[in-house]
């Protein structure tokens, strides 16, 4: 299908880039090759709208939201302003009330609490009302329009899930549009669940490397796969592959094949010996409690209790809770800044033998990240099914390799806190690898009240504290 005439006299599109361009769908969705010019195309459709909504004399409201404030930038300054001027230039002699302004300003997002969020917002406005901003993407910013709207590379947006449900209903007055555009970015964001979904609202439109250089796109490929040297990112990035971020620590498909329905279930607990991993928080972070119950060689999880914004007294009375539903024979807590008064009282009201602090140094952090992984992998854990919360904080943790070459574990911004609930159960199967501490002993001997040796000897070790009573027993290990 050809573009339309004023397009074609801006620039020469593609075949694939017109069919883009001509969809008029109201929900619509692309996932382009990078450098095919997805941006590109979408900006156009965009610009050409304000034109012809100028024409026409009425208003066209477009918002453009991207990964960044640099993104946001680019978009503006490379697509969005060569547009606007080459319409223009096109369009001059039918239109009236001068040329569109490009202006740089503040957004202001008010805050429950503290001053307002503050971003940089770029705008094209037109003499007749119609107006194109650029931003930076996030809930903020996603909930202060009614618009059309444009989510470029919405596979990389931090929070995707969070962006969308703000900004679904911006796009919600009749005759609204949205246009989706990104390469793919692994499984855990909202744009695959867009892209992969099993329903009839959304146009999908897909370009691979190949068929954009099969329908005129000048690149040279081999040169390009040579280049990358890196197999998965040309994969995901050329070909247009759902991988399973190579940097993800536990991907997907290993989290569901831990998944079982029985897990998770206090009711179900069996009276076995119970491993427990606590997260530490305060503020807005989640406190986080993860039982593991040992039946025969696996680790069922019989419990997880996640609270936000609760007091230690009340964390420790979960924990004290925990305590006494469940034979817990070993706990393991995030000792890490304010973790050390919580692990502190923990010991004390439930002995030092059953509670450990760990501290998050990097190596420590490996460590356990390891056991759980290798647990898993080993389909030595169940899971609960189902719980989407639980499975984007297990597959947020990435896997990075600094400078110097040592690896060490973050965790992304799309998932509900930091991964607090990935280190809980990371500790409670840390805890259950080391097992509980036994402790020999051996019974002394009664003492003869009749020996004047022996009535000595208990009289000395009650002043230092070796005997409890003449019926006690000598301990040979520290207690």
């Amino acid at each position: 299908m050809p573009a339309d005439p004023a397009l074609s006299r801006v620039v020469n599109f593609l075949p694939y880039q017109n069919r883009w361009i001509m969809d008029q769908s109201r929900f619509k969705i692309g996932m382009f090759s990078r450098q095919t010019g997805k941006t590109f195309s979408t900006g156009g459709e965009c610009a050409d709208d304000c034109f012809q909504a100028w024409i026409e004399d009425r208003r066209a409201r477009w918002v453009i939201l991207s990964r960044g404030e640099r993104q946001a930038a680019e978009m503006m300054t490379e697509v969005i302003k060569p547009f606007t001027k080459g319409f223009y230039e096109v369009y001059n002699t039918l239109l009236k009330g001068g040329e569109p302004r490009f202006e740089e300003g503040e957004f202001r997002a008010p805050q429950e609490k503290g001053p307002d969020a503050v971003y940089k917002q770029l705008e094209v406005k037109f003499p007749n009302g119609s107006r194109i901003t650029a931003l930076p993407a996030n809930p903020d910013t996603a909930r202060g329009f009614s618009a059309n709207v444009i989510l470029d590379e919405f596979g990389f947006h931090a929070k995707s899930r969070e962006i969308w449900a703000a900004l679904f209903p911006v796009t919600s007055k009749s005759g609204l549009k949205l246009r989706v555009i990104s390469t793919p970015n692994g499984k855990g964001n909202k744009f695959y669940e867009l892209m992969t979904a099993e329903d009839s609202v959304w146009s999908r439109h897909v370009v691979d490397i190949y068929e954009a250089v099969r329908q005129g796109l000048d690149r040279d490929i081999d040169m390009l796969r040579k280049g990358m040297a890196d197999e998965d990112a040309w994969a995901q990035e050329y070909e247009l592959k759902w991988l399973d971020e190579a940097s993800a620590w536990l991907d997907y498909d290993l989290i569901s094949s831990c998944e079982h329905p029985e897990a998770g279930l206090p009711e179900l607990y069996g009276g076995g010996p119970c491993f427990v991993g606590v997260d530490i928080a305060a503020r807005n972070d989640l406190f986080v409690i993860w039982v593991l119950e040992q039946v025969g060689d696996v680790l069922w999880t019989r419990e997880i209790i996640a609270r936000r914004r609760i007091s230690f007294a009340e964390q420790d009375m979960l924990l004290d809770d925990v305590m006494r539903r469940f034979n817990v024979v070993r706990v393991r807590m995030d000792q890490t800044g304010m973790g050390e008064k919580p692990v502190e009282d923990a010991q004390r009201r439930h002995g030092a033998l059953r509670v450990e602090g760990v501290l998050f140094t990097a190596p420590a952090k490996l460590d356990m990240a390891t056991a759980l992984k290798e647990t898993m992998q080993d389909r030595r854990a169940r899971l609960p099914a189902g719980d989407r919360l639980l499975r984007a904080d297990l597959h947020a943790i990435k896997s990075v390799v600094g400078v110097t070459g040592a690896r060490r574990l973050i965790a992304d911004g799309d998932s509900d806190g930091h991964a607090d609930r990935f280190w809980a159960g990371a500790l409670a199967v840390s805890a259950a690898r080391e097992g509980p501490r036994v402790y020999g002993y051996q019974p002394a001997p009664r003492p003869d009240l009749n020996s004047v040796g022996d009535r000595q000897a208990m009289f000395e070790s009650d002043a230092r504290g070796w005997w409890d009573g003449p019926l006690g027993a000598r301990i040979t290990g520290r207690l």
